[in-house]
């Protein structure tokens, strides 16, 4: 926004340009400045994310590096290595003919107890195999009190127009909004960050339950199982994009407003319109064109409308252009299409007549006219599968069990052993928890700066500030004792402050010891606090989850920074270093400390038992829990859990470690 000076205020008030007696504008917000450096912050690391995700489109090499981002998807979905395919267990539970097609209400099991309801759409007349559509559902939710008939039933016209083009069609329910209802939104409404630990998306239950569909499709004599469609809008939309991608059987793709870059959800913030299965967990930090090229060189329209909020015309337009460069040096450059429809975020006839011209194209090598999309036609209780639901499904707490947590292993037996193991968890936290950090070159000057000094009888105090990664540049207070501030060896204790002890403002106090003591605010703590509108802050929350972190990595990242100033400001002063953490701070201070070799003691307060009650880290429960990152950080610490009682998790292996130092 631009402002008017000073001086040029005061001359239209004076001429009557402004009336002196207009109310004055509203006071700026108290997070104004902290939230100006957290929307810097989301540009600057998207465009990077964009930048390293274009630099890779444009490889020669694709081809050759393919297969290895399709494992990296299938990670970020939670499926790598794919889940054991277990017997299906299809069960038809009604046949019902309607004019010249059938409907099939059709179960399967994709696991175990893991029902997936649908109804297959087929040609009355099937004279040879026939082309197969997947057809996945957005949130078109159809309840009726306390019985919900699945979000196939409000999608299934769809099916009905593709059995009459000759296609065989199978709509299956999303896990939110089926016959069982399971979950989507645990960060984006439920406070449950543990999915972001657990590395855990409602996102890989779709896929899985896709990549079952086709398998349940190719058991069907109707089928021919060389022609494979996915299709679908918004959240289908989004799950036509994950199927297809890791799944190669699909030969053709029409995803509806389902996809946009990383700037419109970051940056732009579409993030809050959308729920948790539309993202993979972005450990490897892709920009969205990369999903799109992951389709390459088979067929892929996008589609969408160009006045559509949640998925912008810009944002899908550079999907588009990005993903073009891949199909080109595939030499397919026509198997990649762009639709823009007028409209808003909304099912319309012009997309679906446009998506049946293109899976004509590709699965039934035809060119004719397509006949209108119809109406609905049938009841949802003519399309609905149970009668009741099984008492044995694992839909509704699947996402407790989708991801497997790592499993706390023995301690060794010997000392070489558990530094070995303890290796493997650190490097395991860079590649999957830490990754976002800056490394080598990327790692930018400290710049550290002293911006003032003072004096008391009790105490010294001096305030710094450096920077931690742009745009924050972090204050650092330090107070001592005048006789300890320049004694040439020295304890020093790092306090790193959340934001209920930044409140309590203790560096005000004295110095009461002869240590010399540093006090930190990392990002959004204090003078660089955020929006603390719960609604809000929850969508900041995802907002760095996307990029492939989270606010409590980057404060952990921060925790690191002010160790190194404290290294610079100390000079050639011998001193040992303790890090002192309380609550959520305690986390930040302990993953901080495992990787600074500087840190001789570590005192936490009210560190959580594990991460599934504690801050969140980006899949550091794939890798370890609480108590083994304590037990790894105690072979080159000294940790001290304040409030840990006898036998409590936490410390009790500590005890077995320090017997193989023995």
């Amino acid at each position: 926004m631009r402002t008017v000076p000073a001086l040029l205020l005061g001359w239209l008030c004076f001429c009557g340009g402004l009336s002196a007696a207009e109310p004055a504008p509203p006071p700026a917000s108290p997070t104004a400045a902290g939230d100006g450096l957290l929307q810097r912050y989301f540009a600057i690391r998207t465009a990077e994310i964009a930048q390293d995700s274009e630099r890779r489109l444009r490889s020669a090499h694709w081809s050759a590096e393919s297969e290895a981002y399709r494992r990296q998807l299938r990670e970020m979905l939670g499926i790598e290595p794919l889940p054991e395919r277990t017997p299906l267990n299809p069960v038809v539970t009604k046949t019902a003919e309607h004019g010249d097609f059938i409907v099939e209400n059709v179960h399967f099991q994709s696991s175990p107890h893991l029902y997936v309801t649908g109804n297959l759409y087929r040609p009355k007349e099937v004279k040879e195999p026939l082309p197969a559509i997947l057809y996945v559902c957005g949130h078109g939710k159809v309840k009726v009190g306390d019985v919900s008939y699945g979000n196939k039933t409000h999608y299934h016209h769809h099916g009905v127009w593709f059995a009459r083009h000759g296609y065989v069609c199978l709509i299956i329910d999303s896990i939110q909004l089926g016959e069982i209802e399971a979950l989507h939104h645990g960060t984006h409404n439920l406070g449950m960050w543990w999915w972001v630990s657990r590395g855990y998306t409602p996102a890989g239950v779709e896929a899985w339950n896709c990549i079952r569909a086709l398998d349940y499709l190719e058991t069907r004599p109707e089928v021919d199982k060389t022609r494979f469609g996915v299709t679908g809008r918004s959240g289908g939309g989004a799950y036509s994009w994950y199927s297809a991608a890791v799944d190669p059987r699909i030969q053709c793709a029409v995803p509806v407003a389902g996809i946009t870059d990383l700037d419109d959800h970051v940056v732009q913030n579409c993030v809050e319109g959308h729920c948790d299965c539309m993202y993979m967990v972005n450990t490897y930090r892709w920009d969205y064109p990369m999903l799109a090229a992951m389709i390459a060189p088979r067929a892929l329209l996008l589609a969408n409308t160009d006045k559509d909020p949640i998925f912008p015309l810009e944002g899908v337009v550079h999907t588009y252009t990005a993903t073009r460069d891949v199909f080109r040096t595939l030499q397919k450059p026509n198997s990649l299409g762009l639709e823009i429809t007028e409209g808003g975020h909304k099912d319309t006839q012009e997309l679906r007549v446009h998506a049946m011209v293109w899976f004509d194209r590709f699965l039934k090598k035809v060119d004719r006219p397509v006949l209108p999309a119809e109406l609905k036609l049938l009841t949802p209780e003519e399309l609905r599968v149970f009668d009741q639901n099984p008492s044995d499904e694992i839909n509704t707490k699947i996402h407790e069990q989708f991801v497997a947590m790592a499993k706390a292993p023995a301690v060794p037996g010997s000392r070489a052993e558990w530094d070995s193991l303890v290796r493997g968890w650190k490097e395991a936290l860079i590649a999957k928890t830490f990754r976002a950090w800056p490394k080598g070159d990327d790692v930018e000057g400290l710049y550290l700066k002293q911006l003032s000094a003072g004096s008391s009888p009790g105490a010294v105090e001096t305030e710094y500030e450096f920077n931690s990664q742009t745009p924050y540049r972090l204050g650092l207070r330090m107070t001592a004792k005048p006789e300890s501030a320049k004694a040439p060896e020295s304890k020093v204790v790092l306090h790193v402050l959340a934001e209920p002890a930044w409140g309590k403002s203790p560096w005000t106090a004295d110095a009461t010891d002869d240590a010399v003591h540093f006090w930190l605010a990392p990002r959004g703590i204090g003078p660089t606090q955020w929006n603390q509108d719960k609604k809000k802050e929850t969508h900041i929350r995802r907002r760095f989850y996307l990029l492939g972190e989270t606010d409590d990595s980057a404060r952990t990242w921060d925790v690191r920074r002010a160790v190194t100033a404290i290294r610079e400001i100390m000079g050639d002063r011998k001193y040992t270093l303790q890090i002192d953490g309380e609550g959520d701070a305690s986390v930040w201070a302990l993953y901080a400390a495992l990787f600074e070799a500087d840190a001789d003691e570590v005192r936490l307060t009210g560190l959580p038992q594990s991460h599934m009650t504690g801050p969140a880290l980006l899949n550091v429960l794939k890798t370890l829990d609480v108590p083994q990152a304590v037990a790894a950080l105690s072979t080159g610490a000294k940790v001290t859990v304040v409030d840990a009682a006898d036998g409590d998790p936490r410390t009790a292996v500590l005890k077995q470690v320090e017997k193989i130092g023995q």
